[in-house]
């Protein structure tokens, strides 16, 4: 007899997980077809198969709504990647794999991906969302990578992290604008490739410096190379005037 209270508790649960997540369903599909603008509750609630009035016991409005489908997909998408991180060895490998990963997940879903660029992100509020965090816990996973290689002696230290994370996710966003538009292509493979090949090397410690000597200053070097080939090019054209 004990155990019929919570049987009975957890009986009438479950119609309330099913019924929240049928509305999620019909909601992520109704986002996604006609953009968080046109998408409206009574379309979403027709789909999962309320009354409207309903909608507004399980979600208090409709950015709640796509917050939570967001959330879920966020997790979805993201579950395994701890897990499949550990089988990888080495600073390229292992940043080559988050970077691929985060290119597949924008090409397998671009609809998604651009609801979430456009109507969430964009947003004052999205700071405030769960989706904030759980983004920033992934980008925290690609971080770590580069700290380690930091750690190890294999990248530099002088540039910092906030940087390396803009030039790693602003490159690849940017780079699939075009495809998220539906105006083109890209290959994740190739575009992980040149991207994880752009960051590393150009974090990658020289490897003739001795641990505590000071770097060149690569602005003075490169603007004393420029210098010369100024030279060279006045003297060229001053030759060219004297044979006039």
């Amino acid at each position: 007899m004990a155990a019929t209270p919570s049987r009975r508790r957890s009986s009438e649960r479950l119609p309330r997980e099913e019924r929240t997540a049928a509305i999620m369903e019909a909601a992520s599909k109704v986002f996604c077809e006609l953009g968080y603008a046109n998408a409206s509750t009574a379309e979403i609630a027709r789909r999962a198969g309320v009354v409207e009035g309903a909608l507004y016991r399980y979600f208090p409005s409709k950015k709640d709504l796509l917050i939570k489908v967001v959330e879920d997909f966020y997790e979805r998408v993201f579950s395994d990647y701890e897990q499949q991180l550990k089988g990888v060895r080495g600073v390229w490998n292992s940043l080559r794999f988050m970077i691929w990963k985060h290119l597949s997940v924008i090409h397998a879903n671009p609809v998604m991906c651009r609801l979430i660029f456009n109507e969430l992100r964009a947003t004052a509020e999205y700071r405030n969302t769960s989706v904030f965090e759980l983004n920033r816990k992934y980008t925290q996973l690609t971080l770590a990578i580069i700290k380690g290689g930091i750690a190890s002696g294999e990248l530099r230290a002088d540039v910092p992290l906030q940087i390396v994370r803009d030039m790693i996710f602003g490159c690849a966003e940017h780079h699939t604008w075009a495809f998220l538009r539906g105006e083109g292509r890209f290959s994740p493979d190739q575009a992980a490739d040149a991207i994880t090949n752009l960051i590393y090397h150009g974090l990658a410690a020289a490897p003739t410096m001795r641990a505590g000597a000071q770097r060149p200053d690569v602005t003075d070097s490169t603007l004393q190379r420029l210098e010369r080939v100024t030279k060279r090019l006045e003297a060229l054209e001053g030759r060219k005037g004297k044979a006039r």
